[in-house]
């Protein structure tokens, strides 16, 4: 009958974690477990009544009995008469269960620690209280009588003396699990129930409110669900199977065995110890002692981290409780039923692979024979090659050549997953088209780095492969590397070349650097010099090959009538066609589709992500996919034939660099006099000379970068490797550069105050002893802070995924006339986003209307394109209002309205897509990336530097609005002074109408 009941276990809908009866766990129980002893060390067999008694448990020899007696199938089901056991399968010692009679009753620690405390919350008692009375400090009223004690009333042991004396046996009062048993057991749920709603009607204070409400939710929890609050209290413990609780036999002799033996064999002890004590009448102090210790035993076996000194093993280590089996990471839920382990993966270094295509892998000989085995063998099947599935194994193990010719058939348009760990957004896992290559390691190409956040300094990638035909074709829709070119996030290039790319693509483009040409070309007069002329981009490309101008030379070449240019500031339509360019940025637009506007500009990091951006709105993705190769292609050619790298005399240090320093320490000495002379504060003072020096360190860091950009050597212009990887954002940042060659300036230190003694020094000139003592707070505590943070930021991640997976969008629109006001976002006076940044992408709530000419610009419930974000925020207009998921009326979810365009794709969202998740990736990912890149600066303070100047954005006249002005002359030139710090300027267009204020 046993065996059937665990057979219908695997057929489940749900589980449910409640209280049980004293009465289940004696159903449960196959027997009481008497004894601690596990097994007998001399024979190695378990010890009956013990924690592994095969009478109790079941055999631990498939169809035998413990005394040998029975062997054999043939009596299946038979109870041995000699030793108990009954003949049956020994898997069944991991479903049967025991139990131990507790010789006192036990609280459970789950309902009275976990907080918020259930029996609390239950009796009205505060937690500390319900502790002292469960551990045998304090005793509780449990029967008034007609004394004026309360009942509940929590009674120390001196108390409880003074009221015995005064009142005998008119009340009673214990201590212990019995005593809160005997409180439950008084309990009338439903009359409770009934008075808390009325003491609820009754009150206006919201904490009563609060309180009462959460009692009266618990009440009616147990009423409803059918469960005992007495249940909370133990007087039968289950004992689990004894396979989930295994005792292994090690080679060297010893016994390696799982926690929780331990911590059943303490309770097993200290009950029998009880029961004894109790038979021989011990005094009460003693058996008080006991049945503490048997508390402590019992909280320790349910959840060994909640109690206050957690019962440690050998090794100083907590013990691992039923609480900690289940809960957590390593738990039962999420590391074994939510992550499982899968068949079909693989696992290697990744190595870059320059040659593949944007859809392509590189992908082992060895792995690719093991992951595509079954395909391997039903082709070999299918080819009569092999008979049976045993001579194919044997022809992939003896790696015939057969199974390469099949093995390339296979993989053909299969696609296979890489996963990179972390992965903390969705361009973390990606599909690929497999390529066999030699060697064991996977190669992926350059351009998808950014979205793995992978790099070739030995991280290691998965493979997993996709089996069903359902799969594969989600991998080729879905997940393919070439769908992923746009970022969930921000809608922006994650594809965009990087790092060697831009290096080549940014000195192909660049106007800096030797620009000479042969004589023997004709030229025109441009302003004061004469440049090459060419008829079309061809002709100088040709030139160039041909050695007769340099790659950045200017030069006027005549361009289509009608071509469209791209310059760093402007984009215009040639009329008649010539245009001043480089034979270098010809190379680059030569590369491009003929509908692309002609980029007339040094193309950086983010330039060739508008390039990629125009293609993909201008052409296409099939377009973008193949400028992306190209691209890759032509930035590793001309990153190797510039052949850049920087040496020391690269880092020009500004000659103006101690100019700039003496006149701030000048500037310091001042401020220090006029603390001295106490006319300013220690904290003006403080914040004063922290400006001065922030002030100098901006002033070198200009300096030094006008140096490197028109650097010279031997008279001829020097296009500098520092400044050029900097400038074009291939490589390091303008605060690395300023702390290489200009000055690394003020140092926090691990508080996050500031040093205020700057270091003057940078690294090209080296640190003096005390300069490098003060660099290293910020250093240590850049490698400290990415240890700890990455968790948190990971955890966040984790809590926002928790938060928001349930907001999918489910309909189209929900039809609300709600919105919310999108407007630019300032750091101070700048503006950091842009209002057309802001609001591309979002679905408008009203009509928007040009306010000079009445022209309407878009219409209500229309999408912002980027061409109109453009034209909105060139109108000057503030905010403007536009649909959000806050203010969505979808029931479920939100709406694809509310929501706007899906920025990975470029359209109007669409329904089903979980966007919640989308959206905690998109805060999660960055985070974390910032955690770990904090140690890259070293600590240096960053205060911004403060504003001495507002320029208006409009032209207009300015009006001064609750601001006091008058005129003063300084410097001989008479300014407008205003004499309150508060106020508002604004300004005007000709109808008076306010444009910025």
């Amino acid at each position: 009958m046993a065996d059937n009941v665990y057979d219908r276990i695997n057929d489940y809908g749900s589980v449910r974690i409640s209280l049980a009866s004293p009465n289940d766990i004696r159903s449960w129980s196959f027997g009481e477990v008497k004894k601690p002893e596990t097994i007998n060390y001399r024979t190695y067999r378990p010890e009956k009544e013990g924690l592994f008694c095969e009478r109790i448990f079941g055999p631990e020899r498939d169809w035998e009995c413990a005394c040998g007696k029975y062997k054999g199938t043939k009596h299946k089901g038979i109870i041995c008469d000699r030793c108990g056991v009954k003949v049956t399968h020994s898997r069944v010692r991991r479903k049967r269960m025991g139990h131990v009679n507790l010789a006192a009753p036990v609280v459970h620690i789950w309902f009275f620690k976990a907080l918020p405390s259930r029996l609390g919350t239950l009796l009205a008692m505060k937690t500390a209280d319900l502790e002292k009375v469960i551990y045998f400090q304090d005793y509780v009223v449990t029967d008034p009588g007609q004394t004026p004690l309360k009942m509940q009333q929590v009674l120390s042991e001196e108390e409880y003396r003074s009221a015995y004396e005064k009142y005998r046996n008119d009340f009673h009062a214990q201590m212990g699990a019995e005593a809160i048993f005997t409180l439950l057991r008084k309990l009338d749920l439903t009359a409770m129930a009934g008075e808390l709603r009325e003491e609820l009607r009754n009150t206006n204070s919201k904490q009563k409110i609060k309180d009462i409400s959460k009692r009266l939710a618990l009440v009616d929890n147990l009423r409803t669900s059918g469960n005992q609050p007495e249940w909370m209290v133990f007087d039968v413990i289950p004992v689990i199977p004894p396979d989930l609780r295994p005792l292994v036999l090690l080679e060297s002799g010893n016994f390696a065995t799982s926690d929780l033996n331990d911590l059943y064999r303490r309770i097993i002890n200290r009950n029998n110890r009880l029961k004894k004590l109790m038979d021989l009448n011990a005094p009460e102090v003693i058996i008080r002692n006991e049945k503490r210790m048997l508390q402590q035993a019992v909280d320790a076996l349910f959840d060994n981290g909640r109690c206050r000194r957690p019962v440690q093993g050998s090794s100083n280590r907590p013990l691992k409780s039923l609480t900690d089996m289940i809960k957590g990471k390593q738990g039962r839920f999420r590391e074994n039923l939510l992550g499982k382990r899968v068949d079909y993966s693989a696992r290697s270094v990744i190595v870059v692979g320059p040659e593949l295509k944007l859809h392509q892998c590189g992908l082992p000989k060895k792995i690719a024979l093991e992951l595509f085995q079954p395909f391997i063998i039903r082709k070999l099947k299918d080819r009569g090659l092999a008979d049976t599935i045993k001579s194919a194994k044997r022809m992939l193990e003896r790696k015939d050549q057969e199974i390469w010719d099949i093995l390339e058939e296979v993989i053909h348009q299969h696609p296979v997953l890489l996963n990179r760990a972390p992965t903390l957004h969705r361009m973390g896992i990606q599909a690929f088209e497999p390529v066999l290559v030699e060697g064991n390691a996977i190669r992926i190409h350059p351009l998808v780095c950014k979205g793995f956040n992978a790099d070739f300094d030995g991280d290691q990638m998965a493979v997993h492969l996709p089996l069903s035909v359902e799969a594969q074709a989600e991998a080729h829709v879905l997940m393919m590397a070439t769908n992923n070119i746009f970022s969930p996030a921000s809608g922006s290039p994650i594809m965009s070349p990087s790092q060697d790319i831009v290096l080549g693509v940014y000195y192909l483009t660049s106007g800096h650097g030797e620009t000479w040409h042969d004589e023997r070309l004709r030229t025109v007069a441009v302003g004061e010099s004469r440049l090459p002329v060419f008829a079309n981009p061809f002709e100088i490309i040709r030139a160039h090959d041909g050695g007769l101008i340099g790659i950045h030379a200017p030069a006027v070449v005549r361009l289509v009538s009608g071509q469209s240019v791209v310059e760093e500031d402007r984009q215009y339509t040639v009329g008649s066609g010539p245009v001043v360019t480089t034979a270098g940025r010809c190379i680059f637009n030569d590369m491009l589709d003929r509908r692309m506007p002609f980029y007339n500009y040094p193309l950086g990091q983010s330039g060739c992500g508008r390039v990629i951006s125009d293609c993909h709105s201008y052409i296409g993705r099939a377009a973008t996919l193949e400028l992306l190769d190209n691209m890759k292609a032509l930035g590793f050619t001309y990153a190797t034939l510039a052949g850049l790298s920087f040496g020391v005399t690269d880092l020009r240090i500004p000659e103006n660099k101690e100019v700039i320093l003496d006149a701030a320490q000048k500037r310091v000495d001042q401020i220090q006099r006029d603390y001295l002379a106490d006319a300013i504060t220690n904290l003006e003072r403080t914040n004063q000379v922290v400006d001065v020096w922030v002030h100098a360190r901006e002033e070198v860091t200009k300096s030094l970068l006008i140096g490197l950009k028109n650097d010279q050597r031997d008279g001829k212009p020097y296009l500098n490797p520092v400044w050029l990887m900097t400038d074009s954002g291939a490589r390091g940042s303008t605060d690395q550069i300023r702390q290489l060659a200009g000055m690394r300036g003020l140092m926090s230190k691990p508080s996050g105050e500031i040093i205020e003694t700057p270091i003057k020094a940078n690294f090209r000139e080296g640190l003096t002893v005390l300069e490098y003592f003060g660099s290293t707070h910020g250093a240590r505590k850049g490698l400290a802070d990415t240890a700890l943070k990455t968790a948190d930021s990971g955890y966040l991640t984790r809590k926002l995924a928790d938060v928001a997976q349930n907001v999918i969008v489910n309909i189209h629109d929900c039809g609300t006339l709600q919105g919310i006001s999108k407007s630019a976002v300032y750091r101070g006076e700048q503006v950091e986003v842009p209002l057309s940044k802001v609001i591309v992408g979002r679905v408008v709530r009203e009509n928007i209307v040009n306010p000079v000419t009445d022209e309407v610009i878009v219409s209500e419930n229309e999408i912002i394109t980027a061409q109109i974000a453009q034209r909105i925020e060139e109108m000057g207009l503030e905010s403007i209002r536009v649909r959000s998921p806050l203010t969505c009326e979808s029931p479920l979810g939100t709406c694809a309205k509310c929501y706007g365009v899906d920025l990975s794709r470029g359209r109007l969202v669409e329904e089903g897509l979980a966007v919640g998740i989308i959206a905690a990736q998109s805060i999660g990912e960055p985070g974390t990336q910032l955690t770990m890149r904090t140690f890259h600066t070293g600590g240096v303070a960053t205060a911004a530097a403060t504003e001495s100047e507002t320029v208006a954005s409009v032209p207009g006249t300015v009006k001064y609005g609750d601001v006091n002005a008058v005129p003063v002359t300084i410097s001989g030139k008479e300014v407008m002074t205003a004499l309150k710090r508060n106020g508002k300027l604004s300004v005007l267009d000709a109808k008076g109408r306010e444009l910025d204020a």
